[in-house]
């Protein structure tokens, strides 16, 4: 049956009456009378036992059932439609939707009227009327009491019934005793139905209340599993689940019905030490009846690897039998995937998947470890990827991260299982090899991964070539801990890459002496700084067409009170690497316009500026305040700039440009065609000179080189453009000439004059003013080196033994041989397996020049490296 309920916001402490109690009147709790209408039903299923019973009582009186009167009949017919009705009514769907106390009021009317028509359908027969009420009233008495039994508990409804069924009785028959004997019986019946009553509704509420708690427990709880944060299980004594969680059971591809019955050790794994759970598993827990919490298993049931964190408690009875466990888990498997992952990332740099800073420190800090009272045996690979920054540089970050997967992927494969392959950060790596490895072995590993890097790279439709050097220490003749493996190591790097890159090097102790020295360098760099030791000098520019100066490059020179003059290619980098670039530029900037406004009007002045001048917005104002201060007019001023700003952000580089310009100074691109030779800055950098390095000038008249036609093509993109050309390192007539002839505009090199001081600037234009005069050799020859290598000469069967003092990639000056002929054929080994054809073209004494029939590569000739201070 639906049963009615009351509003939960109804007061429960409501004061109750004696017809609430009765379900006579509406409740207004938040229960409703369930403990009268719950009964209306089952009365009617029952009552065709009262008809029967009747039918019994008849027949037990032998008295007709049908007769010949009329109201006789009329009565056996209201009578078995009440109770007809009384049988059915209850059971339709109106009743039962009316609140409980109409539907009391509803019953007690056909209760009544069902004993009263029986009551007066006796009265109308003959043997029914005796002297004796009790004995007159026997059959009526006698249903009452059955239908009493079918009422039970509904104790108003067996008043009801019993009034109607001794109502005639009483009328025709009582006396004055016997009716308040009868009222006397009906007022304790009365109190006994007022106290069941009301009992029966306090054990309503209170079940009621238990029912909501228990719905809402079971409302939570489904809530809790439906949303996936967590299950439940329970089993017998003997293991087995009696419940499951359809959360969990879905989880292994099961119904909850399948597990049923299932030991709940079947569904997980055996403990793992190495899980973290030990000895103490499930499976001992359960069986030594203690309560658990958060014990991590991993599922058994599935192929993917699933874990779950299980609590359980033992559930006792009152008298403290053991029924089994009772417990929840939850899913730890995203949580072991989130840590799997932070461990991942702690470990492994996320863009490669190498082993990260952390894990390679780990490993190498265990690899060096004493072991038996000796330090571990192992080597360490510093790698530096070369020209990278180029590559990052033009084609963008996200082909530079592209890059670096490449490159990884490569050296996993050319180390394999022989070592830990591991990135440093940008673009830096290393690689750990365990153990004792013979130096020829590393060599060759070595040389492996340089070619194997070196190979040529695909990286969005376009072709890239980098390349690597490599710094090897080895542990223990290197050092015993980490940090004097990876301190060597970075120095055998640094010699590598100061040995041209692309080579590998072994740590050696003289580069402990070459660090301190360039350590010491730097000291003294700041000292000069601040004490004045730099000086400018001054080489000239002149006009292809007037040979007439027309300006002077400043160029920074330092000399080192003990060693001497310091190389700017030696203490430029050194500055630029210690932030010290931008003290040195000023200075350079403000003593330049200083000189300059000595000179004649015409004569301008260059300043090479460095990126990171550049890039400082405050560098607009050094130049003003520079050209304020020398009392120097801005188009006298021309700043150098190379290639490299235009790495920088656009936006910026644009920007200092436009603030350049408005000062009115001049400005020229330098080094052009030796950086990273992109054209398109060239259409909006507002450029009036482009200066063509000497790498192109030097060596273009001579036969077969094609420096010349670069020349020429710079030349006529300038003139296109609307900018002077300035070619620079011309030191031979040949070399002026063809300048010339390429149509250059300018012109600076020895052949006009070495860098001077300031004063023999002054002292030059008092003398012969702005001209200049060409002063250098005829012709250029290629490049000589000086040397003195031991070599072996071979002719006409015949082995020789040389020297060779200098040479270059076309000829050479060979000692040892005295009075060879001119013409003379040879076979010269310059060194192993390197061998080349020559011819003597000149000779005296033990002197000769030979030209070679083919020229050489001058790289695989390259004399051994140089300390810093050599």
């Amino acid at each position: 049956m639906s049963l009615l309920r009351a509003s939960l916001s109804d007061n429960p402490s409501r004061s109750m009456t004696l017809m609430v109690a009765l379900g006579l009147s509406e409740s207004g709790t938040e229960v409703s009378a369930s403990w009268i209408s719950g009964a209306f039903v089952h009365i009617a299923r029952l009552w065709p036992l009262i008809l029967l019973a009747k039918i019994c009582v008849l027949l037990l009186l032998n008295l007709p059932i049908f007769s010949g009167d009329s109201d006789k009949a009329g009565l056996l017919a209201v009578m078995l439609l009440i109770d007809g009705m009384l049988m059915l009514v209850p059971r339709w769907q109106l009743f039962q939707r009316r609140l409980p106390h109409i539907q009391n009021w509803l019953m007690l009317p056909m209760v009544f009227l069902s004993a009263l028509t029986f009551s007066l359908w006796l009265s109308h027969e003959p043997r029914a009327a005796t002297d004796s009420l009790f004995l007159a009233a026997v059959p009526e008495l006698a249903v009452a009491l059955l239908a009493v039994c079918i009422f039970g508990d509904r104790r108003l409804l067996g008043i009801s019934y019993f009034l109607g069924a001794l109502l005639v009785s009483v009328a025709e028959k009582a006396g004055l005793m016997q009716i308040g004997l009868m009222v006397s019986c009906v007022i304790v019946m009365l109190i006994a139905t007022l106290r069941q009553a009301t009992a029966d509704r306090d054990q309503a509420i209170a079940r009621h209340s238990q029912d909501l708690r228990a719905q809402r427990s079971d409302r939570l709880l489904q809530e809790h599993e439906r949303t996936g944060r967590g299950w439940f299980w329970e089993t017998d004594r003997q293991g087995c689940l009696t419940y499951i969680s359809d959360t969990l059971a879905q989880s292994l591809n099961l119904s909850a019905d399948a597990l049923i019955g299932r030991m709940i050790t079947e569904i997980v794994r055996q403990g793992d030490k190495k899980q973290g759970d030990g000895e103490r598993t499930l499976g001992f827990h359960l069986s030594a009846r203690t309560g658990f919490s958060d014990i991590a298993v991993c599922a058994a049931l599935v192929r993917e690897e699933r874990w779950w964190s299980i609590s359980g408690q033992p559930v006792f009875n009152e008298y403290g039998q053991f029924h089994g466990f009772r417990g929840s888990g939850t899913d730890l498997t995203e949580m072991r995937r989130s840590q799997a992952e932070v461990t991942r990332l702690a470990q492994f740099d996320s863009l490669t998947g190498l082993a990260n800073r952390i894990q390679m420190l780990r490993s190498l800090e265990q690899a060096v470890a004493d072991r038996h009272g000796k330090p571990g045996e192992c080597t360490l690979m510093m790698l530096d990827l070369d020209r990278f920054k180029t590559v990052n540089d033009t084609l963008g970050h996200p082909a530079g991260d592209a890059l670096l997967r490449q490159v990884s992927q490569r050296l996993q494969r050319v180390v394999g299982e022989k070592g830990l392959v591991g990135r440093q950060g940008g673009d830096e790596f290393k690689i750990l090899l365990p153990g004792r490895h013979d130096q020829t072995a590393l060599a060759h590993l070595a040389q492996a991964i340089i070619s194997a890097v070196s190979q040529p790279y695909t990286i969005e439709g376009t072709g890239v070539v980098i390349g690597v050097s490599i710094g090897l220490s080895i542990c223990p003749q290197d050092g015993v801990t980490a940090d004097a493996l990876i301190r060597n190591a970075d120095l055998a790097l640094y010699a590598a890459k100061g040995n041209g890159r692309g080579v590998h090097r072994f740590y050696s102790s003289d580069m402990h002496a070459d660090a301190e020295d360039r350590r010491q360098l730097e000291e003294d760099l700041r000292r000069a700084l601040a004490a004045d030791g730099l000086h400018l000098v001054y080489q000239p520019v002149v006009s292809s067409n007037t040979e007439q100066i027309t300006g002077y490059e400043a160029l920074l020179r330092w000399k080192h009170p003990v060693r001497g003059p310091i190389s700017p290619a030696l203490f430029i980098p050194i500055a630029e690497d210690t932030g010290l670039i931008g003290q040195i530029g000023e200075w350079v900037l403000r003593t330049a316009c200083r000189d300059a406004a000595q000179w004649p009007e015409a004569i301008r002045v260059a300043v090479n500026v460095s990126p990171t001048q550049f890039a400082n917005p405050g560098f607009p104002s050094t130049v003003m305040n520079a050209l304020a201060a020398a009392q120097l007019t801005p188009e006298r001023l021309e700043l150098e700039i190379t290639e490299s700003v235009f790495l920088n952000d656009s936006d910026g580089t644009d920007m200092m440009f436009s603030r350049l310009k408005a000062i009115g100074v001049r400005l020229a691109l330098d080094d052009f065609g030796t950086g990273y030779s992109s054209l398109g800055y060239l259409k909006k950098a507002p450029f009036d000179k482009i200066k063509i390095d000497q790498s192109f000038v030097r060596g273009a008249s001579i036969k077969g080189s094609r420096n010349s036609a670069i020349i020429k093509a710079i030349v006529s993109l300038a003139e296109a453009l609307g900018m002077d050309t300035t070619a620079e390192g011309a030191e031979t007539q040949d070399e002026l000439e063809l300048i010339r002839q390429l149509g250059c505009s300018h012109i600076q090199g020895y052949i006009y004059g070495r860098p001077m001081p300031f004063e023999d600037v002054i002292v030059r234009h008092r003398s012969t003013g702005t001209a200049a005069s060409a002063n250098g050799f005829k012709s250029s020859r290629p490049e000589r080196k000086t040397m003195l290598r031991t070599i072996t000469v071979h002719h006409d069967g015949h082995v020789y033994t040389g020297r060779i003092r200098n040479i270059s990639a076309t000829g050479a000056l060979v000692e040892g041989l005295w009075n060879v002929p001119e013409g003379t054929l040879f076979a010269i080994e310059l060194g192993e397996s390197q061998f080349v054809n020559a011819t003597a073209r000149w000779s005296k004494d033990d002197r000769m020049g030979v030209e070679f029939a083919s020229a050489i590569d001058m790289a695989t000739l390259r004399s051994p490296p140089r300390s810093l201070t050599g």
